[in-house]
């Protein structure tokens, strides 16, 4: 029986292309994430909405619901990491990456939007997976997804970017969050504020990353680390990925 709408809770997930993919492969039943994310994933309940998030081309590409109580499973469904803390979930909506809801477009309909202290500030929402959401927020993406799959609009799309997988960041407390990428818009902006209150202590890739993303992970731990300490920070735009 599925869960009224005013009681359901809306959580951010963030999938690359291949991590899509290869959850789709196994049949589209189990998320998976990092163990330093178990304790959320605890508080996520049969009924609530997974928001998924595609990374690189920062579009919305689904919407899974969970079907019944986390678990914990090294049972091999991604190529690149276990994600032993699991849902159990149905897809509820899906698209493909030309067909999915670019985040940009739903600027005027996003808290993460408003009352943005830097043009990038926006991208602190989507570095955790994960997050839950104001259900504000949840209820707008699931309409833009759904239009979405009524109304499919081709958008193009920088293919480089889809293939991309995004680096991830691991802090002093154990905690993991993903680098941001670069949006067209708000490339050269400043950097955004930070909120976690940990340091970040080392940067992991994925297995074969090209080694030219380097350099933009130790630009932007920098600027995550000036904007710790409350500095105004501005990155040249040719020195953006």
């Amino acid at each position: 029986m599925t869960m009224p709408k005013e009681q359901r809770s809306y959580w951010l997930v963030l999938f690359s292309w291949t991590t899509w993919q290869e959850f789709l492969a196994a049949g589209g039943t189990t998320a998976g994430f990092r163990e330093s994310r178990w304790k959320t994933v605890e508080q996520i309940r049969p009924g609530d909405y997974l928001l998924c998030y595609l990374t690189g081309v920062s579009r919305w590409i689904g919407i899974l619901e969970v079907t019944g109580a986390p678990f914990q499973s090294s049972e091999p469904i991604w190529k690149d990491a276990v994600f032993p803390a699991r849902l159990p979930v149905r897809v509820v909506a899906k698209l493909e990456p030309a067909t999915a809801v670019p985040v940009l477009a739903m600027k005027d309909r996003l808290s993460a939007f408003h009352d943005l202290k830097s043009p990038h500030a926006w991208t602190v929402r989507f570095r955790q997976s994960p997050a839950k959401w104001p259900a504000a927020d949840g209820e707008a993406v699931v309409a833009a997804v759904m239009e979405a799959v009524r109304n499919p609009t081709p958008r193009p799309f920088d293919s480089a970017k889809l293939n991309k997988t995004p680096s991830v960041l691991k802090m002093a407390s154990g905690e993991t969050v993903t680098v941001p990428e670069d949006e067209p818009e708000t490339a050269g902006a400043a950097a955004p504020a930070a909120t976690g209150a940990q340091d970040a202590v080392s940067v992991s890739s994925p297995a074969g990353a090209p080694d030219e993303s380097a350099h933009t992970e130790i630009q932007w731990l920098l600027a995550k680390l000036a904007c710790d300490l409350g500095l105004e920070v501005w990155v040249a735009k040719n020195d953006l990925g």
